[in-house]
């Protein structure tokens, strides 16, 4: 990958492709999720998790993934990442050539059943034999543990923090080389989010990961900016807000990587991203999934009279 890409103070890590459709119903065309990784990475992102890596018969709006990996490896700088649930999943996304898995590891018990259909433990397992894997395979691939329902869970209700700094320990002691935290329920609360991630980073110091935030309780980008003070670089967003999960009724998806974008290079701090190209980059999603309510207030306002870009 290229190394001479301008420096940044945030990683926008742009999760559509892969949260965002695999979460509604409508399957979009190859070419079109093609054109639309293409707008994305045109407006300066530089890391996509572009599909997962699961049987079409569970996921048919994932049965591209392949060909998608093989495309968005055409892009210089793109970091290309997959979700992989399982060591098959994570066989096949490493033959496809991708630079960094993510395993979704679920510091709720209920939530690791109805997900993956593993317990925490097996899921801790499934990380090592697919570090050992990588080994073997690709070594220079990283791997991502996304601690999800670290804030809470739709389904046992709270999530004891103690859970959540031993899961992302174990996943690290694992071999993962990052262990994030997902708010994919969205019940976190920016006192809550500092709390965590400030806890998790005294267990694993700098392989703690991204904030994965979810925009549910209308609280996602106060989420992010609570995550960014105490020392988290690294955020998960999805063009239009698209995507959510599956176990969290009622919700409005992922933080809106627009508005997100919006709020750092507003504050000064550099993401590498250009806003206008960024909402330019919604007609190719719309295109592909017509008719898909999609969010995002910045897109709506415009950016502002006299708009400079943080440099």
């Amino acid at each position: 990958m290229s190394t001479s890409l301008q420096p940044i103070d945030v990683l926008i890590s742009e999760v559509g492709p892969r949260d965002g459709l695999q979460s509604v119903k409508a399957i979009m065309p190859t070419a079109d999720k093609l054109r639309w990784i293409d707008a994305l990475v045109a407006a300066g992102l530089r890391e996509i998790e572009v599909c997962s890596f699961v049987p079409a018969k569970h996921l048919p709006q994932m049965a591209d993934a392949a060909d998608v990996v093989r495309h968005a490896l055409t892009h210089p700088g793109l970091t290309v990442m997959a979700l992989v649930p399982n060591a098959r999943g994570a066989e096949a996304a490493l033959k496809a050539g991708v630079h960094k898995l993510t395993l979704p590891v679920s510091a709720s018990e209920a939530h690791s059943l109805a997900n993956v259909h593993m317990t925490r433990m097996a899921m801790i397992e499934a990380v090592r034999a697919i570090v050992r894997m990588r080994d073997e395979l690709s070594p220079g691939v990283k791997i991502e543990a996304g601690i999800s329902t670290a804030f809470g869970c739709t389904i046992q209700g709270e999530v004891k923090e103690d859970d959540v700094v031993w899961l992302a320990s174990q996943c690290v002691e694992a071999g993962a080389d990052e262990a994030g935290l997902s708010d994919s329920t969205g019940m976190a609360n920016p006192a809550q989010v500092k709390r965590l991630f400030t806890r998790v980073r005294s267990e694993i110091g700098n392989k703690t990961g991204a904030a994965h935030m979810h925009n549910t309780r209308g609280l996602g980008l106060a989420n992010c900016l609570a995550a960014y003070d105490v020392g988290v670089r690294t955020f998960d967003a999805s063009l239009g807000g698209l995507g959510g999960c599956p176990y969290a009724p009622g919700a409005t998806g992922n933080v809106v990587t627009e508005d997100l974008v919006f709020m750092f290079e507003a504050m000064g701090l550099r993401t590498g991203v250009d806003p206008a190209k960024l909402i330019a980059a919604r007609l190719p999603l719309m295109a592909g999934i017509p008719g898909e309510p999609l969010y995002g207030m910045t897109p709506l306002a415009g950016l502002p009279k006299g708009w400079v870009q943080a440099n």
